[in-house]
């Protein structure tokens, strides 16, 4: 049995558990009626990333919107994006901004989420990185070679994407699954031969070490975007909680836009990294809080059928299922108004 199958099905089948013990109410199509706030917990999850909700987060702009209504905010730091769908499954986590990859696998396995924006068209923000003096010079070269990847993460679609491409089997190369926080120090020592990862550490390894990209997003004309998810009864039970995460966000995002030299100095300072390895990022990777459009949807259904031609999801799915954009809609038409 191919690795790729194994790794997806342990994948699908620890979400799919995990979505068993959770609500499983079907999702409604509109915004419902708001339900009092006072005393609420919302639970937000953060990954190692540079953008709008990493400002927010310094600035206390959650804590701030949210206590207007009597809400509590707490956070959670996550690797990648498939262990927020795990603490998702299990009600720990309300709110997280993931890849494409771990959206498809946990709507394979049956989460409760609903996928609320799009926050980034993702064509540069992956990478395939090898070391600056390595013999690999092409995604054929790859056979054999040991390549870390965190599972389930929009790097292992990536990843798979490219070896497909170049006419390689799964079986050709040898997966060492590891979240970023494993995988950086056993590539820069030489423990894998490759690296699947996205951005900072992308820009980070290829600034301070001169690590090469043998192939990304836009070479391999492979969209990856990303998203913010909330879960699904927490969307259902207090909505008017959910637009105003996306209104925060829309002012983190126009903050960002607006005072570049303040949010890279925070960014870099949050995340303890160069200046310049940030200004790469932002521009790697440019931010937009925007409806998850008919485009988007067409490559995150491209993404799901080739994971289940791959068996690295146990069924088809029809990707639009889990896109709600009553939300992002309202945030935007409410800040129109409120900025006339």
């Amino acid at each position: 049995m191919k690795k790729f199958k194994i790794i997806g099905l342990i994948f699908i089948l620890s979400l799919s558990l995990l979505a068993g013990c959770s609500s499983t109410e079907s999702k409604q199509e509109s915004v419902k009626a708001t339900t009092k706030s006072e005393n609420v917990t919302v639970n937000i999850g953060i990954q190692q990333l540079i953008g709008p909700l990493l400002l927010a987060k310094n600035k206390g702009w959650f804590e701030e919107g949210f206590a207007k209504v009597g809400a509590k905010v707490t956070w959670a730091e996550f690797q990648s994006g498939p262990p927020h769908f795990e603490a998702m499954a299990s009600d720990r986590l309300d709110f997280g901004q993931v890849g494409n990859s771990p959206v498809i696998s946990a709507q394979a396995a049956d989460i409760d989420f609903k996928e609320i924006n799009t926050i980034s068209k993702g064509l540069k923000g992956n990478a395939i990185l090898v070391q600056k003096n390595s013999p690999i010079k092409n995604i054929k070269d790859l056979k054999g070679k040991k390549i870390a990847v965190a599972k389930g993460s929009s790097a292992f679609n990536l990843l798979y994407r490219a070896i497909d491409q170049a006419g390689l089997k799964p079986d050709d190369i040898e997966i060492i699954q590891l979240q970023p926080d494993e995988a950086q120090p056993a590539f820069e020592t030489g423990s894998v031969d490759a690296w699947a990862i996205w951005d900072p550490f992308v820009s980070l390894q290829q600034i301070n070490h001169d690590a090469r990209v043998l192939a990304d997003g836009d070479t391999l004309k492979v969209v990856s975007p990303s998203f913010t998810i909330v879960r699904g009864e927490f969307a259902d039970e207090h909505p008017e909680l959910v637009v105003e995460f996306l209104k925060i966000y829309e002012k983190a995002l126009k903050y960002q836009n607006e005072h570049t030299d303040e949010a890279i100095k925070i960014y870099a300072k949050e995340k303890k990294i160069d200046p310049e390895v940030v200004k790469q990022v932002l521009k790697n990777s440019v931010a937009i809080n925007v409806p998850v459009d008919e485009k988007i949807v067409e490559a995150q259904q491209d993404t799901a059928d080739f994971q289940y031609s791959l068996k690295a999801i146990n069924k088809k799915i029809n990707v639009s299922k889990v896109a709600d954009n009553t939300f992002i809609n309202k945030a935007l038409k409410e800040l129109e108004k409120e900025n006339k």
